[in-house]
C-alpha cells in the first residue's frame, strides 16, 4: 500500500483513497484515458474484465483497506479458503493439487449435480405447479386473484408472440363464454408462426447470435441469418428439445447431407472471431476454443466453465482437467462456409430482387475500377480506384448473403474437405485442414504457450455420467451432444425449463440461468424444479407442451397486484 500511495517514475500517487477518479491505478485499467494515462494492461486482448474494474474502483472507493501482516500470514498459510469443514467430498478427474481435489463442500451447493428425481405432488390440483406453489404460501396469506381477461390476453399474446393482441383479438377472446376459451388462446398463440421468432429470440439472447463477427472490424457475417432462422422454425415445429441439442452440436456429424443440420452446427460460429488475422494465428484459435467451451457449458449446463480455464474451479467441483477435456472434443472443429442450398421451409421471400439489387451495384463499381485511362492518371484517380476496390468488396459480401450458402464447421476427415476445395472461392477466415486429431493439453494458468499434461476428450466428470468419446476426428462432438441429452444428466432438463419459467415470470425458480454452481442463487422451489424437469423428458422435450403446463395453471393467471398489500409486504421478507 505504501508503494502505490508514493508512486513511481510519475512521482504522483498510483491511488487516491477514496476517490477512483482521481486515482491513475484507475484510469489506467479503464483504458478511457489514453491521452494522461497508459493503459493497463498493455494489451488490448489482455485488458480487465468490467467487473475487475469495478472491483478496483470499489476498493479504491471504500478508502483503499489493505490487509495487515497478521491477516496476510493468516491467508498465505490457508490452503483452501473455498473448502467446507464436515463438507462433503466430491468425486472428480482431478484438481491440479491434492488439496483441490480432496476438499469437500457444502451440500448445500450441489444440488444441481443430483439426479432429477420425480417428487410426489403435495396437495391437490387441477395443476400439478399450484400444488407445489400453493404448499409454499405462508398461513394466512391469501394468493392473488385470477387477472381479469383483457390482462390475460395482453399477458400471454406478449409471452408467446411478443405481439400486442389486436384490437379484433381482444373482443373475441374477452367476449368469449366457452370454459375452454383461454386454452383455445393459448394454442392459437402457440400456432402463430411470431411464437418462434419471439421464443428465437430468447434463445439467440443465449447463444450469443450475432449477424457481425465482433471485434475491431466487426465484419458481416452474411449467411448468419440462415442459423437464426433455422431456430425460429425449431421451435415453430416444437423440435424436441434433445434433438435440438444435437443437431446444434453434431448435426454435421449425424446427418452429413442434411442441409438443414449443416445450419444448425452454426452454433459453434457464433461468437465473436477477428477476421483480419491477429499476429499469432494460434491465439485466434484459442480464443474459438474458449469461447465454445464455456458456451456450450452455460448454454446446455447452466454453468460459467471459464472459470476453470487458468486454474481448478475455485467454487464448484470442476477441475481445469475437465475443462479441458471438453475443449479437446472441439480440438478438430473447423470453420467452413459451404453450399447448402434453400430448403423448402426457408424463407427466401424477395432473396431474388435483393440479389440483382447487389450485382447491378457490384457490377457499377466493377466498371469503376476499369474506367481509368492508363495514360493520364491523377492523384484523384487512386482514390476512385482505392474508393471502387473498397465498394466492390463490400458488395460483392452483400451478395454472399443471397447465395445458398451455409455457415457452419467441419472435421479433418469429412467430406467437407473436398466440398471447400471445389469452390471457386475459398470462404474469409478458413482456418484450413485437419487430417489427425489435434492433442490437446491443460494451458497453464490459461496461457497458449504453456502446455501442460495432455488430456483426452471428456466432460464434465461431477455429473457422474460416463461419456464415451472416440479417439478418432469423427463422432467426437456426437458423444457429447448424447451425453448432454441423456435422461440422466441433472442439468440439462433443468436448465432449460428455468429458461422458459424465466420467461414467462421474469425471474426463475433458480435465479442465474447460466449459473447452477454455488455462486449461483438456488432454486426457491426445488421440488417444483425437479417435477417440471421429469415432466418436460417424459413428454418427449417438448417445449411447447412446458408452455401449456405453466399457462394454463393458477400460478400464471393470477393478477400481478395483491388485494392486500400491507400482508404481503410484511410476509415477504424481499419486499
Amino acid at each position: 500500500r505504501a508503494g502505490l500511495l508514493k508512486g513511481g517514475e510519475s512521482e504522483e500517487p498510483s491511488i487516491v483513497p477514496g476517490k477512483p477518479l482521481q486515482s491513475p491505478l484507475y484510469l489506467a485499467v479503464t483504458r478511457e484515458h489514453e491521452d494522461d494515462w497508459e493503459s493497463m494492461p498493455p494489451k488490448e486482448n489482455d485488458k480487465l474484465s468490467t467487473a475487475q474494474v469495478a472491483y478496483i474502483k470499489d476498493w479504491i472507493a471504500g478508502g483503499a483497506p489493505w490487509p495487515d501482516v497478521k491477516r496476510i500470514t493468516e491467508l498465505l498459510e490457508q490452503k483452501d479458503p473455498w473448502a467446507i469443514e464436515g463438507g462433503l467430498l466430491v468425486k472428480t478427474s482431478g484438481g491440479l493439487s491434492e488439496d483441490w481435489t480432496n476438499r469437500k463442500y457444502d451440500p448445500k451447493n450441489l444440488w444441481a449435480y443430483q439426479p432429477v428425481k420425480r417428487p410426489p405432488i403435495p396437495m391437490d390440483s387441477i395443476n400439478p405447479i399450484d400444488a407445489f406453489i400453493n404448499v409454499r404460501i405462508p398461513d394466512g396469506l391469501k394468493p392473488a386473484p385470477e387477472a381479469d381477461r383483457l390482462t390475460l390476453i395482453r399477458r400471454a399474446t406478449f409471452d408467446l408472440t411478443g405481439l400486442p393482441p389486436t384490437p379484433e383479438e381482444i373482443e373475441s377472446f374477452v367476449n368469449d363464454i366457452e370454459l375452454d376459451a383461454y386454452k383455445s388462446l393459448i394454442e392459437r398463440l402457440l400456432a402463430s408462426p411470431h411464437y418462434g421468432e419471439q421464443w428465437g429470440r430468447h434463445w439467440l439472447d443465449v447463444v450469443r447470435y450475432a449477424d457481425s463477427g465482433g471485434f475491431a472490424n466487426d465484419f458481416e457475417r452474411p449467411n448468419a441469418w440462415r442459423y437464426r432462422d433455422y431456430i425460429i422454425r425449431s421451435f415453430n415445429e416444437d423440435k424436441p428439445y434433445d434433438q435440438f441439442i444435437r443437431e446444434q452440436i453434431a448435426g454435421d456429424e449425424i446427418h452429413p447431407n442434411s442441409t438443414e443440420n449443416k445450419i444448425a452446427v452454426g452454433f459453434l460460429r457464433m461468437g465473436p472471431w477477428e477476421q483480419t488475422g491477429m499476429a499469432v494465428a494460434r491465439v485466434t484459435r484459442q480464443f474459438f476454443l474458449d469461447d465454445v467451451t464455456d458456451s456450450v457449458g452455460q448454454v446446455f449446463l447452466g454453468h460459467a466453465l471459464q472459470c476453470a480455464r487458468c486454474h481448478d474451479h475455485k467454487f464448484d467441483p470442476i477441475p481445469t482437467r475437465d475443462y479441458y477435456s471438453m475443449q479437446a472434443v472441439f480440438a478438430n472443429t473447423q470453420f467452413a462456409e459451404v453450399n447448402a442450398p434453400f430448403q423448402p421451409s426457408e424463407n427466401t421471400e424477395g432473396l431474388e430482387i435483393h440479389k440483382k439489387y447487389h450485382q447491378l451495384r457490384n457490377d457499377e463499381n466493377k466498371r469503376m475500377l476499369g474506367g481509368l485511362p492508363k495514360e493520364r492518371v491523377t492523384p484523384n484517380d487512386f482514390g476512385r480506384e482505392r474508393l471502387g476496390r473498397k465498394w466492390s468488396t463490400l458488395f460483392s459480401w452483400g451478395l454472399d448473403r443471397y447465395r445458398p450458402i451455409a455457415f457452419t464447421v467441419y472435421n479433418g476427415k469429412t467430406r467437407f474437405q473436398k466440398k471447400i476445395a471445389s469452390r471457386q472461392q475459398k470462404p474469409a477466415g478458413d482456418l484450413g485442414t485437419k487430417t489427425a486429431p489435434e492433442k490437446t493439453a491443460i494451458l497453464t494458468g490459461g496461457d497458449l504457450f504453456s502446455p501442460a499434461d495432455p488430456v483426452a476428450p471428456g466432460a464434465l466428470s461431477v455429473v457422474g455420467l460416463k461419456v464415451d468419446i472416440p479417439k478418432e476426428v469423427n463422432g467426437r462432438r456426437t458423444a457429447l451432444a448424447k451425453w448432454i441429452t441423456h435422461k440422466d444428466n441433472p442439468l440439462t432438463a433443468r436448465v432449460m425449463v428455468n429458461r422458459v419459467w424465466q420467461y414467462h415470470f421474469g425471474r426463475g425458480l433458480a435465479g442465474n440461468p447460466n449459473n447452477f454452481g454455488a455462486t449461483g442463487k438456488k432454486s426457491t422451489h426445488p421440488e417444483l424444479l425437479d417435477w417440471l424437469a421429469s415432466e418436460f423428458m417424459t413428454k418427449g422435450w417438448s417445449v411447447k407442451q412446458l408452455h401449456r403446463l405453466i399457462m394454463t395453471s393458477e400460478t400464471y393467471r393470477r393478477d400481478s397486484t395483491h388485494p392486500d398489500v400491507d400482508q404481503l409486504a410484511e410476509l415477504d421478507s424481499e419486499g
